[in-house]
């Protein structure tokens, strides 16, 4: 059971690249054209919203507005893609276009971004939307590409951390924080970068608590060192699983069981024993046992 508890604490805090990203630019839209070269004269007066278009109902990731004014603006549609999707561009342009055409009296044009984590997510067959995808109108960043965190502005440093290699993210999130500091940010924002950071790391060391990921960040403990103190708390957990089983055993087959078989049992990973602790509610006789061990202690 206690294995269980840990992966169902670990999977809720789980938190999808996609939602990351909406949380970035839902508070701070301007990050979206910190990416492009010639971004809007009013970027900072555009609104990020979630939208769905409907008959037929498509979702797209997100939709820049710009400000409400007399003067039509250009809305900028923007799709995170982390997975490799082969029809990502039907869908994209096939959403972007439906929207555009439905809102044409409130905008005088319209501008794609699509933010991959590196070139090999793109779709290989693009060919029908070539002419879109090398003109002015379609952006495709590559956030491996844009270089390293320490040098770039922190809110795309941000966008590029999710894409730092396990080993490599600590000390980019550390450098991070550090800025944040030394650039003199106010505190509401560096509670959220904080928190950005947190989440981050909690996506990519699943097996860490937030409470550890914090104190990473907060101190020189070392992901390794804090792996090595779980492996030892795993090894706790599975001694204690292990004996459990091994009393339900007991009860259920109403004989002690040999040395040989306890010593197997002891030594199955806490999945197995999780499983066995199942099975065994079902067993009547000691070949009961014996016949689950040989299919399933591999």
């Amino acid at each position: 059971m206690n294995g269980t508890i840990i992966v169902q604490s670990w999977c809720s805090l789980l938190m999808r690249r996609d939602t990351i990203f909406y949380t970035l630019f839902q508070r701070s839209p301007t990050l979206l054209f910190e990416l492009l070269e010639n971004p809007p004269s009013n970027a900072a007066d555009y609104r990020f919203e979630s939208v769905a278009v409907k008959e037929p109902k498509f979702e797209i990731d997100g939709v820049f507005l710009p400000p409400d004014t007399d003067n039509l603006g250009t809305v900028y549609f923007c799709e995170v893609q982390f997975q490799k999707d082969e029809r990502l561009y039907e869908r994209l342009f096939s959403e972007s276009f439906l929207y555009f055409y439905r809102n044409r009296n409130r905008y005088s044009d319209w501008q794609a971004v699509v933010i991959y984590p590196s070139r090999t997510l793109e779709q290989n067959d693009a060919h029908p939307y070539r002419a879109l995808l090398i003109s002015d109108q379609v952006h495709r960043i590559y956030l491996n590409e844009l270089g390293q965190t320490d040098r770039l502005p922190l809110g795309i440093a941000l966008m590029v951390l999710t894409t730092v290699k396990e080993t490599e993210a600590l000390k980019a999130a550390q450098n991070l924080l550090s800025r944040t500091q030394q650039e003199g940010v106010d505190p509401e924002t560096n509670r959220a970068i904080m928190e950005m950071v947190t989440t981050i790391l909690l996506y990519k060391f699943t097996q860490l608590s937030r409470a550890e990921v914090e104190a990473m960040i907060d101190t020189n403990i070392t992901f390794r060192e804090i792996r090595a103190v779980q492996e030892i708390m795993a090894e706790a957990a599975q001694e204690e699983a292990a004996h459990l089983v091994l009393r339900q055993l007991t009860r259920r087959l109403r004989q002690e069981l040999p040395d040989e078989l306890r010593s197997q049992i002891t030594s199955l990973s806490l999945p197995q024993l999780e499983n066995l602790s199942e099975a065994l509610l079902d067993f009547n006789a000691l070949d009961d046992l014996l016949v689950w061990l040989q299919v399933n202690a591999v």
